[in-house]
């Protein structure tokens, strides 16, 4: 049974585990066995685990007619059975399946979760890939007959690569079933082994630290350039995010977790009471940051250590990957690194940006339908990489980059036609624009001779807030604000034709901050923190701020100019309205300054001040 407290994350997270509703059972559905798998000697700890998997096999495929496979595993607080429409869609082109429940899941096993790191959840899924490949030390038994499981139906590559028991297979899933597939490849590599032949990672991180606290001033040369979201400067927690992940809040609700957060005396008995099952580095991280207001060096390290960016060169498998742009936990810019960092090094590599995310689970009509993968668009693309790569036919997949456009859908109902493609990211070409004039609201103007001098002004006033943009996980539907002497906001005029931005603008500003100025040198508790976000302003004043994402930075030196990565998007900014960036001092889903930080910002002759746009058509 799922745990209780898992039961809400579930809804929001394993959409990236390519859940669906599945559909009654037709007599053409394959029967899955349901299995038991012993994985033995992980990590440092030398554990033992119990695996909970299905096995399906479609008919007609034996020993003397084998056929390739796919190993998939759940997204955070899913079960194996969250893989069935995946499992009978792919069965119906000649896959087997493994799904598992993945290691920390399974009640009544005592294994915590270990955040899919090479050495705990790597170890495991490759016996679970030899289990696909016939080795019969793997031991697993089948739950309603309680004999021992052999596999024999999967085709074998052991005589063209040299390995023993080495299945054709291939890897996907979401989420947390997304970041398993590096660990696992990465586990493989190492082992000089190499058995998975393809994987297709959605919505998963690149580097946890920088997803559960970003830092977007400290990226040299930004994401694009430097194939990296990582950072040496200490990030401003994503408390909602991190708060759910780890069960909290989720029975005890926002307004409470936001109460704890903020009493120190409350948080640690709360995090006491409802960390549980999880690696302790992760606990204490949650308790840091209630006493310190942000998670130690040690506690990134950590986090950094469960991802893919700490062990990109073992990653040498043909990776697609798919992020969406409806995802504040795990943003684009993850995506982007992962897919720059594996292109550098020569992995076969594309890339996706899909509609959903972890912040809107529902794919548009036509764009994704495990069950019926050959029905919609991103089903199509990975039965052809599978079909390469795995079975060894078709046409090789094209290694390019691909986005999906809301508006061109909105205009069409076509999920194909509104994805555009480019040979590669970044696509398109650079726009700049000159922050002008002071006051609450200045301009955005076309070229640094229209610059008009002024002075704007914002303050932090707590470490949690006021300025809202989401409830994570929970709810976007309330209105985004910004209460008055709390941000910063510079506005184009009226667009005189349509702006589409692909990618992450970059901000470029300088600040004035004395207090902080003198306080900074003492790390993170005396530096700035800041949130950069780009607005859609419409003729009537509404303001839209593209799938509720933000760029937190804390600043290392504010006597310098800072440039901040916004966030990836795919938008259009449709004629007549305003494109708008703003600076604000806090947000409800970060834990941002305890002390509240005065911040001014003059434009004029002399002062870097600049918004760069990636602009395409």
């Amino acid at each position: 049974m799922r745990r209780p407290a898992t039961a809400l994350l579930t809804a929001a997270v394993t959409a990236g585990g390519l859940v669906a509703t599945a559909p009654p059972a037709a007599a053409a559905d394959i029967s899955p066995r349901h299995l038991t798998i012993s994985v033995t000697d992980l990590g440092p700890e030398h554990r033992d685990c119990e695996v909970a998997a299905d096995l399906y096999v479609p008919a007609g495929v034996t020993a003397s007619r084998p056929a390739p496979a796919l190993l998939v595993t759940n997204g955070f607080g899913g079960t194996k059975a969250d893989q069935a429409d995946l499992a009978q869609g792919f069965g119906a082109h000649g896959y087997v399946t493994l799904a598992y429940t993945g290691i920390g899941f399974v009640d009544g096993d005592d294994c915590p979760i270990t955040l899919d790191d090479v050495e705990h959840d790597g170890a495991a899924a490759s016996q679970l890939l030899r289990f696909l490949g016939g080795d019969p030390t793997v031991v697993a038994v089948d739950d309603t007959t309680g004999r021992r499981v052999h596999v024999d139906q999967v085709i074998r590559e052991d005589a063209s690569t040299g390995t023993r028991y080495d299945p054709a297979v291939g890897m996907t899933g979401g989420s947390y079933g997304g970041q398993i597939q590096f660990a696992t490849a990465a586990y493989e590599h190492r082992q000089s082994t190499d058995r998975v032949d393809a994987i297709l990672p959605l919505i998963t991180w690149n580097d946890l630290s920088y997803s559960l606290a970003p830092e977007n001033s400290a990226l040299p040369g930004g994401t694009a350039r430097s194939g990296s979201v990582s950072s040496a400067q200490t990030g401003v927690f994503k408390y909602e995010w991190a708060a759910l992940f780890t069960t909290l809040g989720v029975e005890n609700g926002a307004e409470d977790l936001q109460a704890s957060l903020s009493d120190a005396t409350r948080w640690p008995a709360f995090v006491d009471e409802n960390c549980a099952n999880f690696e302790p580095q992760v606990c204490r991280a949650l308790l840091e940051v209630g006493t310190l207001g942000y998670p130690s060096d040690e506690s990134l390290a950590f986090l950094r250590s469960n991802s893919v960016a700490s062990y990109m060169s073992d990653v040498r498998v043909p990776t697609m990957i798919g992020q969406g742009q409806a995802d504040t936990l795990f943003d684009l810019q993850e995506s982007v690194a992962t897919y720059r960092a594996l292109q550098r090094q020569g992995t076969p590599v594309s890339l996706t940006w899909q509609s959903w995310g972890h912040s809107d689970s529902a794919p548009v009509a036509g764009e994704l339908d495990m069950r019926h993968p050959e029905r919609s668009y991103e089903g199509r693309r990975a039965l052809a990489w599978f079909d390469y790569y795995v079975r060894g036919t078709g046409t090789r997949p094209a290694l390019n980059f691909s986005y999906f456009r809301d508006w061109v859908f909105a205009a069409t109902g076509d999920a194909a036609r509104a994805y555009a493609t480019a040979p590669s990211y970044p696509a398109g070409s650079s726009t700049t624009l000159f922050l002008s004039g002071g006051g609450v609201s200045g301009a955005l103007v076309g070229s640094r001779s229209a610059v008009v001098p002024g002075v704007s002004a914002y303050s932090s006033v707590a470490p949690i807030g006021p300025n809202y943009t989401e409830t994570s996980a929970l709810d976007q539907s309330q209105p985004v604000t910004d209460p008055p002497g709390t941000a910063v906001r510079f506005s184009t005029a009226p667009l005189n034709r349509a702006m589409t931005v692909v990618g992450s603008p970059r901000l470029t500003v300088t600040l004035d901050a004395p207090v902080v100025a003198a306080t900074q040198a003492a790390g993170a508790p005396g530096q700035l923190v800041v949130f950069a976000k780009l607005y859609d302003v419409g003729p009537d004043g509404a303001v839209e701020l593209p799938h509720r994402l933000i760029s937190p930075a804390r600043v290392a030196d504010v006597t310098r100019p800072v440039t901040i990565e916004l966030p990836g998007i795919v938008h259009r900014f449709a004629a007549g309205h305003r494109l708008a960036v703003v600076l604000s001092g806090g947000d409800l889903a970060y834990r941002g300054s305890t002390v509240p930080q005065q911040v001014t910002l003059s434009t004029g002759p002399g002062i870097t001040q600049q918004l760069t746009l990636p602009v395409v058509g």
